[in-house]
């Protein structure tokens, strides 16, 4: 496969994500402008809650989907409005939701509070798309990765997220490994987002490589991958149209 067709696929599979705290009106409209734009589309695009009613208006009928972020980024044990939260979200809009598991009460042991309220979230969410972000780069081995990839999945994840991106450590290819091969042995159809610190064509092909070497080729499809990154879209498409010195497509410029 040649660059361009590398990263015309990861493009075809990306959130296409803003949720920095200068985030405005005038981003959300940016955003959506790239998501439909050629080289796109991308699969999603993905915002602070407070902009859902002006993507959806924007957006429209576009085969874009919007996704929004709840317990995020801090991943806090209350489950008391999560309900509420994620109602309001797909009331405004939200074809997806990016939950944040309680990772703390999760690795203090309270694996209770972790599932409660992912089956709260996919109770909420009804036939709405769920993906548990996990916030791997916290955890302090791959055993802790797979007993939260296995909790969410068991309590109705759609998809298992690696990071909020927000972390000194976000996506690593261990951690990705370990989900997916927690969602093969599951026998569910859930997908993997890979997310926070992805920034080249390199780390795209990365994490396509280990979804293609354990779960198959062709299994990496938007309903079942996702990248989440603020920064790759501008080096996937560059590359796409060949803008991108051949010495350069690793996208580190």
């Amino acid at each position: 496969m040649s660059d361009a067709d590398l990263a015309l696929r990861a493009l075809r599979l990306l959130d296409l994500t803003d949720l920095s705290d200068q985030a405005g009106e005038t981003g959300t409209l940016q955003l959506c402008a790239r998501a439909v734009a050629a080289p796109g589309p991308v699969a999603a695009i993905c915002i602070w809650p407070q902009f859902l009613k002006l993507a959806r208006q924007t957006l429209k009928a576009s085969p874009v989907r919007i996704a929004t972020v709840i317990n995020f980024p801090a991943g806090n044990g209350n489950c008391s409005l999560i309900g509420s939260d994620i109602a309001e979200a797909i009331a405004d809009g939200a074809d997806e939701i990016d939950l944040v598991l309680p990772w703390r009460a999760f690795l203090a042991g309270d694996a209770e509070i972790a599932r409660e309220m992912v089956n709260e979230a996919r109770g909420s969410c009804g036939d709405k798309t769920l993906k548990v972000i996990l916030e791997t780069g916290e955890y302090p081995d791959q055993a802790s990765v797979r007993g939260a990839s296995q909790l969410a999945i068991a309590a109705g994840a759609d998809f298992i997220k690696t990071s909020t991106g927000k972390t000194k450590t976000s996506a690593t290819p261990a951690a990705a490994r370990t989900m997916l091969e927690a969602i093969k042995v599951s026998g569910r159809p859930v997908g993997l987002k890979p997310s926070g610190g992805l920034r080249t064509l390199a780390d795209a092909k990365t994490y396509l490589d280990l979804a293609d070497e354990i779960m198959g080729p062709g299994w990496a499809t938007p309903k079942t991958f996702r990248f989440g990154a603020s920064g790759l879209y501008g080096v996937l498409a560059d590359i796409i149209a060949g803008t991108v010195p051949a010495e350069r497509t690793d996208g580190a410029y």
